[in-house]
């Protein structure tokens, strides 16, 4: 009786520091934003947004798929020993993994510079933020894993408040430069890092010589190797249009089109962070140990919502494009309003996929997850170049809910959410516990 009273609490303190971390992350991306805008042209914007695109595919790339396998495997873990051993093995194949994406990044800047396509320096600079950005997420993601909602939600917050206000001053005191923008990124994330790793590496305690049962490093490669591809694709769909319009236009169009995706995607995916770090911890945790009840009654839930809130937000941004645009760009930013609305529908469409294919991660089927993003991808690798060439940036916007939709509809064929269904691993029990008040049973 007081079992689930007491989850349903956690569940709710969860919530709590999940949106309070999303809100301020996103009021201050959006000040930001504001800010910005006024300061530098968006010909510089979008240079800014064309090296950000980097920073994303390394964190994608390189190091989500390792992170994303501690926070699958982390309730798995028997005691407290074969999580730092877990979260030990984590941390080195992301900062193995990250060091190749920083070299390859650099090697480009120098190619990119001698075609005289770009300044090597800026490239550099990426690097480091790149490699700073690794770490911040890597400290968050595995402090959701864990549930610890608020030191995740705080890390984010205080992160996301510096880089605009660093980023900020330094475009007033340097000139409009992009690497004034990106050396404000790197300080903010270097001072958050530092004090939210001070803290929590303190909390933890001394775990020296963790007793290792299970070889942990094995489980991580056969969870993210199918998702390093996944997550190309996932940042070619998400980014890989910028490209695509500084490649047939100008970087001053990217600017206009970043500025603008920037403000309505945020929008959108904090409200659906809110909702995943509040509902995909209980789910991993209810499919570890075969809570199928519990865990298909908090899939649907969760989906219910995000489905909700995508119908919400794309109707209020039909209603009030004019009123944002007026609030979080710059005058000179205006011309994109018009974009607003096929980058919503997208978006939500986006956001919605992710969670309907959730059935997969947790049953650690990545390599369907791998084969709905293809599919997405492939959609978007046509209709993004399409619709770009013919019909400007109008037509890039048109082209999210294309291939987002594509993707949500064959995530949902390989997933089947709606089908009340164990996880992949087996787990003998007693004979006495199938009937117990916890929903557990053997499959």
């Amino acid at each position: 009786m007081f079992e689930p009273l007491k989850e349903r609490r956690r569940l709710f303190g969860d919530a709590f520091w999940a949106l309070f971390g999303q809100l301020a992350s996103a009021i201050a991306l959006l000040a930001g934003t504001r800010v910005l805008t006024e300061l530098v042209t968006p010909s510089v914007f979008g240079h800014v947004a064309l090296l950000n695109g980097f920073v994303a595919l390394g964190v994608a790339v390189f190091s989500y798929p390792f992170i994303c396998a501690g926070m699958r495997i982390g309730p798995e873990c028997l005691n407290n020993r074969e999580r730092t051993a877990l979260h030990g093995v984590v941390s080195s194949l992301t900062a193995r993994s990250t060091a190749l994406a920083i070299a390859l990044l650099v090697l480009g800047g120098a190619a990119a510079s001698y075609l005289s396509y770009g300044d090597s320096g800026l490239f550099m600079i990426t690097g480091i933020l790149l490699a700073v950005t690794v770490r911040r997420e890597l400290g968050i993601q595995l402090l959701i894993g864990e549930r610890k909602q608020r030191g995740a939600s705080l890390w984010q917050t205080s992160d996301s408040i510096l880089r605009p206000l660093l980023a900020i001053s330094l475009v007033w005191w340097g000139g409009q430069k992009p690497e004034w923008v990106l050396l404000g990124y790197i300080l903010a994330s270097v001072l958050s890092n530092a004090v939210w790793s001070f803290v929590h590496s303190a909390k933890s305690g001394n775990n020296k010589d963790p007793i290792i049962s299970r070889n942990f490093k094995a489980d991580v490669w056969a969870y993210a190797l199918p998702l390093i591809p996944m997550e190309l694709i996932f940042w070619v769909n998400g980014l890989g249009d910028r490209y695509v319009i500084g490649y047939f236009m100008t970087a001053a169009e990217v600017g206009l089109y970043a500025a603008t995706y920037t403000i309505i995607n945020e929008a959108f995916n904090r409200s659906a962070m809110v909702l995943l770090r509040t509902f995909q911890p209980v789910y991993f945790q209810a499919c570890s140990l075969n809570q199928t009840k519990k865990g298909f009654r908090v899939l649907w839930t969760w989906i219910a919502c995000i489905f909700s809130l995508g119908v919400i937000g794309v109707s209020l941004l039909i209603i009030s494009k004019d009123w944002v645009a007026s609030w979080v760009l710059a005058k000179s930013y205006h011309s994109a309003v018009q974009l607003m609305p096929a980058i919503a529908v997208g978006c939500a469409l986006h956001a919605v996929g992710t969670v309907v294919a959730q059935p997969l991660l947790a049953n650690k089927r990545t390599r369907l997850f791998l084969l709905g993003r293809v599919c997405g991808a492939a959609a978007a690798a046509v209709s993004i170049p399409f619709m770009v060439k013919n019909y400007g940036l109008p037509g890039a916007a048109m082209a999210n809910p294309i291939y987002f939709g594509i993707e949500t509809l064959v995530l949902a064929m390989l997933a089947k959410p709606w089908r009340n269904t164990g996880s992949g691993k087996k787990i003998v029990i007693d004979q006495t516990e199938n009937e117990d008040s916890s929903g557990r049973v053997a499959v």
